[in-house]
């Protein structure tokens, strides 16, 4: 599905997705060197940071290049193969967005709730472990919704309500019962989605509680500020990518879906690199080093 049939608004869609695009790319691509060029930023929390930029490159780079074709080629089709692959590496990526955020609140809730033994907890075989298992189960996840799909026994000349090959809109389309769909997708949002998310709040119950009983305002506003722009993502995230995956299975409003699906799929990874440097002094100074070597 194309966001608009209008010939005269399609060069506009093209410069904005293709610049959204590049943004996205240029952005988390600087923090990874900014990261990897600054030994002082060589700490669990820009260690999960650069793995979630990485994420980020990969996921919006399954639909967007994509659609920028699309609209420059005037084509909405995609073939049965694509779209599967499309289907896999967006699951596998967003779960993993997804997973990584819980690992990096985790990570919030040990610097605050434990400083004293956050070296020794968050060590780098924790660490690597963590990324391991992230990937992991983000593996599981696109495996069983492509083990779903390729039950399905032939795609042709169907619609998708979405600019990408949306797995809710896809299974759907099943030959079969969709009461076993709607079981399984649930089953999978909740294995990927709910539990990550209520970790999430659980680490930040516990930082709020914490935090509550630093004596001074200062120390409670510097405490609460390390997990600020960690908070933000987590909302933009979570709040979009479970609405639209759990709603879907039960709306078929085209529209909401798909303006839904953007936020997850193009604004979220735009915005995080700018989320996590603008108000980080440490991003700040590492970005301007790198400015510098450069030059």
């Amino acid at each position: 599905m194309r966001f608009s049939d209008d010939p005269g608004l399609q060069p506009i869609l093209f410069g904005l997705f293709l610049s959204m695009y590049l943004v996205t790319v240029l952005g988390n691509l600087l923090i990874i060197l900014a990261v990897s060029s600054d030994s002082h930023l060589h700490t669990p929390m820009y260690f999960f940071l650069c793995n979630l930029s990485l994420a980020d490159i990969c996921f919006i780079s399954t639909t967007v290049p994509k659609m920028i074709v699309d609209i420059q080629t005037h084509s909405k089709e995609i073939i049965y193969v694509g779209c599967l692959t499309q289907m896999s590496f967006l699951i596998l990526f967003g779960c993993m967005d997804g997973m990584l955020l819980t690992v990096m609140a985790y990570d919030r809730f040990v610097a605050v709730c434990h400083p004293l033994h956050y070296s020794f907890i968050m060590n780098p075989r924790l660490c690597g472990l963590l990324v391991f298992l992230s990937f992991l189960v983000s593996l599981m996840d696109s495996q069983a919704h492509n083990f779903i799909a390729l039950q399905i026994i032939h795609f042709k000349d169907v619609a998708i309500s979405n600019f990408f090959c949306d797995p809710a809109q896809l299974l759907n389309l099943a030959c079969f019962d969709t009461f076993i769909n709607n079981i399984v997708m649930y089953f999978v949002g909740v294995i990927s989605g709910s539990l990550p998310f209520s970790g999430i709040c659980f680490s930040y119950y516990k930082i709020i509680f914490s935090i509550l009983r630093i004596p001074s305002p200062g120390g409670r506003w510097k405490a609460f500020s390390t997990c600020g722009s960690h908070l933000v993502a987590v909302c933009l995230f979570y709040g979009t990518a479970i609405g639209v995956y759990l709603g879907s299975a039960v709306s078929h409003s085209s529209g909401n879906t798909a303006v839904a699906s953007l936020m997850y799929t193009v604004v979220t990874p735009m915005l995080n690199p700018f989320i996590y440097s603008l108000r980080n002094k440490d991003m700040k100074r590492a970005m301007r080093r790198l400015h510098i070597r450069t030059l």
